[in-house]
């Protein structure tokens, strides 16, 4: 079969994949690889890095209309990092929008996995240990996304070639979570000091040590995810990691690169001035008098204040009101309105020291003492994302503030009486709702994960909604879960009757919990 031989950037690489998918077959949407496409027998060798790195930006949801409509328009406005400011976006409102979630299912089963399919197949069937050790996990990273958003998803029979595509559990997705991680890290504990994809590796350029390192904080992500669905292996997990080496240090962290042909997500998003920043995080970074309030926001146009919008406001209410509310920071506006175009965060020291806090909260050895682990994430966070000193760190972690109310029309009142500093003699949920807390302003802007935690622990405090439009969803819920999109229902029904019946209620709801989603 005749191979393609094709030189191109590699972060372009994407669109010339995609394009080979949807001209060879007519049935692409049903979200499986068919014959003949994207095998290893058909695309030349010399693209596997380029498509690498484009499973990473893409894998991530790094184009900007992939991010609104699989992130931003969802778990943003779920965990209450921003609220709309525009009538059009009812999401807020709690309505929900199939077609918005069809199009972040397909960006990722039409560009991301067939890509990774791709590299995984070809580095296991040509010899390539190390490359294919990084393909398993950002196969991990990028899947556990997924799974996280609806439960069970197309997995293990992604790319058969069938038209028919059977999804897995979320229990049996990540006990193979585990599994991939321990392959790869055997691998790359045998290969340290080598490199693997080189400047095409768009987190470490390479680097086998660092990416061992992401590999065993990830296993603790994965771990802190299942505490309440498996205690046992949550602990197991959680102590493998910690002991085989996690992130310390801002050097450490797992950033996707940026360039002029791939901008983040928020430059593209923020430039449409739809999101405001939330009454929520008002409450909190205002409060907290948090350095990193100017990082993460820009001040309202009309007050030169910091203001925070409530989430579900009525359609009216949003009418003329943009420029009363503050806008995501600086460095995230176009390189027009003068951003930097920032490197896209994947997960980094600060979010790795909470996650230590908690599993050591809950008597898992963990290098150290919740407390000392929970100040260790606050300062890591500081440091990579403001320009404070030492002793402005230590101020902030020994602050008595507490989240302040709100002048608004609601008269709002403060979201939680939790204080930066941390109380040790304080009850165990009192101890994790802090943690918690600082994690979710750390992780800022990653909606995604700050979704995650706040269904798995019901932290931090948030704002009931002014109005939902859903009457099966209260003003006070926490959204659950994302249900099956349209298209799969018209291509692949049987297959998703399968997957609804691994819902722990037998039904394709919003407030159905996932496996892991296990908090008494």
């Amino acid at each position: 079969m005749k191979k393609y031989k094709i030189k191109l950037h590699m972060l372009t690489v994407y669109a010339i994949i995609f394009l080979f998918s949807i001209g060879c077959t007519k049935d692409f949407d049903k979200m499986n690889i068919p014959p003949g496409v994207l095998s290893v027998e058909n695309l030349d060798a010399g693209l596997l890095g380029q498509a690498f790195a484009a499973a990473q930006y893409r894998g991530i949801m790094g184009d900007g209309s992939d991010m609104q409509q699989a992130q931003n328009l969802f778990s943003d406005l779920y965990v209450q990092y921003f609220a709309t400011s525009v009538p059009w976006f009812n999401s807020d409102q709690y309505l929900h929008m199939g077609d918005w979630a069809g199009y972040a299912w397909r960006a990722f089963y039409a560009n991301a996995a067939p890509q990774l399919h791709f590299v995984e197949k070809y580095t296991a069937e040509n010899g390539m240990p190390v490359e294919n050790a990084l393909t398993k996990i950002w196969k991990v990273m990028i899947y556990h996304r997924m799974t996280d958003q609806w439960g069970p998803i197309i997995y293990a029979e992604f790319g058969n070639a069938q038209t028919s595509v059977a999804y897995d559990s979320q229990e049996s997705i990540y006990a193979d979570f585990f599994k991939l991680l321990d392959e790869a890290t055997a691998v790359l504990s045998d290969n340290t000091g080598a490199n693997g994809f080189g400047s095409n590796d768009l987190l470490y350029a390479g680097s086998v040590d660092k990416w061992l390192i992401f590999a065993n904080s990830l296993r603790l992500r994965l771990a802190l995810r299942i505490a309440y669905a498996d205690p046992a292996r949550a602990k197991q997990e959680a102590e493998k990691a910690v002991a085989a080496g996690v992130m310390q240090t801002v050097s450490d962290n797992a950033n996707v690169l940026t360039t002029d042909l791939s901008r983040h997500p928020h430059e593209k998003i923020s430039a449409w001035g739809e999101y405001r920043m939330s009454a929520t995080m008002e409450s909190f970074l205002t409060g907290y008098e948090d350095p990193r309030l100017p990082v993460y926001f820009s001040q309202a146009v009309a007050s030169l204040e910091y203001k925070g919008l409530r989430n579900g406001v009525e359609i009216d209410d949003r009418t003329g009101i943009n420029d009363d509310y503050s806008t995501i920071g600086p460095k995230f506006l176009s390189v027009s309105q003068g951003g930097s175009n920032p490197d896209i965060k994947v997960m980094g020291a600060a979010e790795v020291y909470f996650l230590r806090a908690e599993g050591a909260l809950r008597g898992w050895n963990m290098g150290g003492a919740a407390e000392a682990l929970y100040n260790e994430g606050i300062r890591q966070s500081l440091l990579a994302e403001t320009a404070v000193s030492e002793n402005e760190i230590l101020n902030y972690i020994n602050s008595n503030n507490v989240p302040a109310a709100i002048q608004d029309k609601w008269n709002t009142p403060a979201a939680a009486d939790i204080p930066v500093k941390y109380d040790p003699a304080a009850d165990f949920e009192k101890q994790l709702e802090q943690i918690i807390t600082q994690k979710w302003i750390a992780i800022f802007p990653d909606g995604w994960e700050a979704w995650s935690e706040l269904r798995r622990t019901g932290y931090p405090a948030r704002y009931p909604i002014i109005r939902s439009l859903d009457p099966e969803v209260p003003v006070t819920a926490i959204i659950r879960r994302i249900p099956f999109v349209p298209m799969e229902y018209q291509n692949n029904a049987a297959a998703v009757q399968v997957a609804i019946s691994l819902l722990g209620e037998g039904k394709d709801g919003r407030l159905v919990k996932l496996w892991w989603d296990a908090k008494p």
